[in-house]
Formats: C-alpha cells, sequence, structure tokens
C-alpha cells in the first residue's frame, strides 16, 4: 500500500511516501516558512522525484493535532483537497502518536510534548512493544508540574518540539527523562505514515466527501472566547474567536459560549 502523509500541526512541515512498512521519500523542513507555503510544493516535488502520480497513490494522511490550529487546518485542507481531487481514501492521526512512530527505533517509553504554553504542554505517554506502537494515555494538555508528578523518576525518552522545554523544566524531579536525539524529536511524514498503516488495513480510512477530521488542538485564554470541541466526547478544547471560519471548514462542530 502507497501512503502519502502530510504533517504540518507543529512548528516543521513534513511529507512522505511510503510502501506498506517502507519508506520511499521523505520531505522535511523546519526553517521557519509558513506551512501554507512550503506543503504543496513539498508534495509536488516528492511525487514528481520519485516518478509517482497522485492516481498511484492508494491513501493520503494527515496529523490532525493537536498543535498548531492554522497548521492543522492547512494538513487537513491539502489532505482533503488531494484526496477529492484524486479520489483516494483518507484518515488523521494523532501528531503526539506520529512523534512516537518516528521515533520507535529508541525503545522503551515515550513521553511525547508540544509547547502548549502558559506552562502546559500537548502530551501523550507510549511504549514501543516489538517495534510497534502502544499509548499508555489519551492526547491531553497538561501542565508540566502535573506531568512531572505522574512520571516521576521513571525513564522516558522526551520527543517533540516540546522536549526541550519540558527537560528544562522538569529534570530536577524526573531524573529517568532523556532527550531524544534531534533527528527523532520532530514530527515527520514517515511518522504519520506509520501511525495510519495499521488504520488503514483495518479499514479505518473515510472518503473524502465523509471525511470530517476529529480534530484535536486544546487550550483556553479567557473566559470571552469561544471553546470549539472537535471531538465528540473529548474534554479537550482550544480557544478560537475565528468562528465563521470554523463553521466552514467544519459543519459539525459546536461552539460553546461561557
Amino acid at each position: 500500500m502507497k501512503i502519502l502523509a502530510l504533517e504540518s500541526s507543529a512548528v516543521s512541515a513534513s511529507v512522505a511516501l511510503t510502501e506498506d512498512e517502507k519508506l520511499v521519500a521523505q520531505s522535511f523542513q523546519n526553517c521557519g516558512l509558513t506551512h501554507s507555503r512550503t506543503l504543496l510544493p513539498m508534495v509536488e516535488n516528492l511525487l514528481a522525484n520519485c516518478g509517482v502520480s497522485l492516481a498511484d497513490v492508494d491513501a493520503i494522511a494527515v496529523a490532525h493535532g493537536p498543535g498548531s490550529f492554522t497548521g492543522v487546518r492547512i494538513g487537513v485542507a491539502t489532505v482533503k483537497g488531494l484526496a477529492l481531487g484524486a479520489d483516494k481514501p483518507c484518515l488523521g492521526v494523532s501528531t503526539l502518536e506520529a512523534m512516537a512512530w518516528g521515533a520507535r527505533a529508541l525503545g522503551g517509553d515515550l513521553c511525547c510534548v508540544m509547547d502548549a504554553r502558559a506552562g502546559q504542554v500537548y502530551n501523550a505517554l507510549f511504549t514501543v512493544e516489538d517495534g510497534r506502537v502502544r499509548r499508555l494515555c489519551d492526547d491531553r494538555a497538561i501542565k508540566l508540574t502535573e506531568l512531572a508528578e505522574e512520571i516521576g523518576e521513571a525513564p522516558y525518552f522526551l520527543v517533540g518540539d516540546g522536549a526541550d522545554l519540558c527537560y528544562n523544566t522538569i529534570k530536577e524531579s524526573c531524573t529517568g527523562l532523556r532527550l531524544a536525539p534531534a533527528e527523532l524529536r520532530f514530527a515527520t511524514g514517515f511518522g504519520v505514515a506509520a501511525a495510519a498503516l495499521p488504520l488503514f488495513r483495518e479499514g479505518k480510512a473515510c472518503s473524502p466527501r465523509s471525511w470530517t477530521p476529529s480534530i484535536c488542538v486544546v487550550r483556553r485564554q479567557s473566559a470571552s472566547a469561544w471553546r470549539v470541541w472537535h471531538r465528540p466526547n473529548s474534554r479537550q478544547h482550544r480557544t478560537i474567536k475565528l468562528r465563521r471560519f470554523a463553521e466552514i471548514l467544519y459543519p459539525d462542530f459546536v461552539p460553546i459560549s461561557r
């Protein structure tokens, strides 16, 4: 199965083409340019250099957060447009889980973190067993102090663009923490594809016309702002004042005022 996978929910942007478990090609940028400028050219160049057309791809995957709301929108909209145009199945995967799959060569337990500001991180814990990633908790926004209490002195590799922040803040109380190597620390298209492959094989992909991504972007800033829920039973939320844009992009979202 050939999977085209996109990641734009964090500070870096990445595109990968895989065939089953094999990485065929990958493009990665962490240069500060906006993903709206980089993502589609990366897709076009990668496919052209591989001599592969979009028609040759079996499915398309994207990281749907948690992360930057703008970055997630760019990735999801791009994938939905590509999938609609080529009539390909698509699905979204957790950015944190994609990070874990991309760093699974480290083995052991992985603590994936992204800076959520205000003393919080987006976080999920994973363990690697026989080369496969197993989730230990749901994606969440958690205070660094609370994460430190939960981890204690257990050995974890820190993965993600919030790894340095997390390590420098809680390393004194969490003596088992280790920073993942820089080349394994960021979310990549390959991680997205690896996380998506089991889901595609289980038949969990959707047609682009029926696909409503379960976007997870969490954090609340003020009592006057809108809270937009992207998962029906999730406690996670994200402040958004661009209500009209969300209504257009995600027709089934439920705004909740407070």
